[in-house]
């Protein structure tokens, strides 16, 4: 989740050179080419059924292709600092999912995390600073896209722990950034038809390529890895990092200033983390 709030940042920078689906469709072809060797089966693996390979292609079409979108076009109307506190609602929409699609029960406590990150999300939308480098305000079209992007890493968070019992986290990894690129392929070709690749310096292409096996590769194993092993409800805490990273990106290196009103939706939102995450008496005693 570090790793994963540290390139949301860093994207401002990209999606300043590089049109949004250009951008994601060299993301993903880079990735494909350093992954090629995780798509085949471990010895012995079961044959992928078709429920599996159905998850695989949600996961990828949610997870990589539409938070990307929403993600890249977000972060064209908005701060680092911003994008960071609506990210940290994404324990939250875990919750309201595992509520419509897995029929779990939202406790209070889930609620009231709930709620607070709701209003640190409309603390937000009601903020109109600029920063530091005279970027401008975060905007209602941009905190749309950001909450779109929640949901979709709410659904990765949720698909992705059914699939980590089943199939290796490198096969997963490789296999859903395929489907990934095949998705944005014809929009990836439509902007490069028309964009001058001589324009980009070496500096930026060396950032793309960090950010491609960032974003497809090691965050995506590192993940699937972790499901393996921690329980869906635990997972969500992990997420906090995502958020606090993002923040401190943007003020340490993208030169945003945070605003007051910044530092009280950071507050609801992270108590909303820390409320939906907070073990239970009864976990505390086993």
């Amino acid at each position: 989740m570090m790793i994963v709030g540290a390139y949301v940042g860093f994207s401002r920078v990209l999606v300043a050179a590089f049109p949004v689906f250009l951008l994601a469709w060299l993301r993903f072809g880079i990735a494909a080419i350093a992954m090629a060797h995780w798509l085949p089966a471990d010895p012995g693996a079961p044959a992928l059924d078709r429920r599996t390979r159905g998850l695989l292609f949600l996961e990828s079409f949610l997870g990589n292709f539409l938070f990307s979108i929403c993600m890249l076009y977000g972060m064209r109307e908005a701060t680092a600092i911003s994008a960071g506190v609506i990210m940290a609602g994404i324990p939250a929409a875990v919750a309201i999912l595992s509520r419509v699609f897995l029929g779990e029960r939202l406790t209070p406590r889930t609620l009231g995390a709930i709620l607070l990150a709701v209003a640190g999300v409309a603390l937000l939308a009601l903020t109109r600073d600029g920063d530091a480098s005279g970027a401008a305000p975060t905007s209602f079209v941009g905190v749309l896209l950001l909450l779109g992007a929640v949901f979709c890493e709410a659904s990765y968070v949720v698909i992705g722990k059914r699939l980590a019992a089943n199939v290796s986290p490198r096969r997963i990894s490789a296999i859903i950034n395929l489907w990934g690129f095949v998705l944005v392929l014809p929009f990836g070709l439509w902007q490069a038809l028309s964009f001058s690749f001589a324009g980009v310096s070496t500096s930026l292409w060396a950032g793309l390529v960090l950010y491609a096996l960032a974003a497809s590769m090691w965050t995506v194993w590192l993940w699937m890895t972790g499901l393996k092993s921690v329980p869906a409800s635990q997972a969500g805490v992990f997420t906090v990092f995502l958020p606090i990273t993002s923040a401190l990106i943007g003020v340490l290196f993208l030169g945003e200033r945070f605003a007051p009103m910044h530092a009280v939706a950071f507050a609801f939102a992270l108590a909303g983390v820390v409320l939906a995450t907070w073990p239970s008496r009864t976990a505390l005693r086993q």
